[in-house]
């Protein structure tokens, strides 16, 4: 059995707690969905810059723009994705599946050009100081 809530950088509290508490006591699996919420942890959306996508709406990963949580989170994304010479969306799902009880997280892709940066994520381990790096940003 799983639990699929909705889990990432920036949506921490969605699981993070009771949810997860279950989750270990019964020994289910987690299969976050939203993992890059709704494409925000790719870097594509930043304050100051329009994109013209039904994403950008409020709620959805534009919600996250402006907030000083995802200026925080996307700076981190940022610096470990060019230690590594890693695409930002391959840090963000590596994070979440580093994640105590997560078996894999759920991302899609609109175009086969955002695939790699998916897969990438099974070869990507995370230090323990990046995980610690990522997670103090998202808090």
């Amino acid at each position: 059995m799983a639990l699929q809530p909705q889990y990432n950088l920036v949506s921490r509290d969605t699981y993070e707690g009771a949810r997860r508490e279950v989750v270990e006591r019964e020994g289910l699996a987690c299969v976050p969905y939203f993992a890059l919420a709704a494409g925000f942890l790719t870097g594509k959306y930043r304050p100051g810059k329009r994109v013209d996508n039904v994403r950008n709406l409020p709620g959805l990963a534009g919600g996250y723009v402006d907030t000083e949580r995802g200026v925080k989170v996307l700076d981190a994304l940022q610096q470990v994705a060019t230690a590594r010479g890693a695409e930002m969306a391959t840090v963000a799902l590596a994070w979440l599946a580093q994640q105590p009880t997560v078996t894999a997280p759920i991302a899609s892709a609109r175009t086969v050009e955002q695939l790699p940066a998916l897969f990438a994520m099974q070869d990507l381990h995370l230090s323990d100081d990046e995980l610690q790096t990522l997670t103090a940003a998202s808090s």
